[in-house]
């Protein structure tokens, strides 16, 4: 099994930056990718960005410019720079990691992102 554990959460500011984090354990297949998803209430979780273990990028294009996706393959971990926060942001983000070769996908617990004066 694997596990995921985000942090990075919290109250931010229009205008402001938050980096939320995300480390993953376990039965980890080498071949992966990692991402982060959000849902706002009342609407569907969503694909915000994700990134293989190669280093290719995906970005939503209501993130692209803003957010940043990263990953440190040796630690397991993926990071998303979030900057320039808009209300529209706010949501509970959950940590993702699929593994192609099983098809298998694994979720973190979430993390709330409040984006508001």
């Amino acid at each position: 099994q694997v596990q995921l554990v985000e942090s990075g959460g919290g109250l931010v500011q229009p205008g402001g930056s938050l980096r939320l984090s995300c480390a993953a354990s376990g039965s980890i297949c080498s071949i992966n990718t990692m991402g982060w998803y959000r849902q706002a209430p009342g609407k569907q979780r969503a694909l915000v960005a994700s990134i293989t273990s190669p280093g290719w990028t995906y970005y939503a294009d209501s993130v692209k410019g803003r957010f940043t996706i990263s990953r440190d393959n040796a630690k397991n971990t993926v990071h998303l720079q979030m900057t320039s926060l808009k209300p529209e942001d706010t949501a509970v983000y959950y940590c993702w990691l699929y593994c192609g070769t099983s098809s298998s996908a694994y979720w973190g617990q979430g993390t709330q992102v409040t984006v508001s004066s």
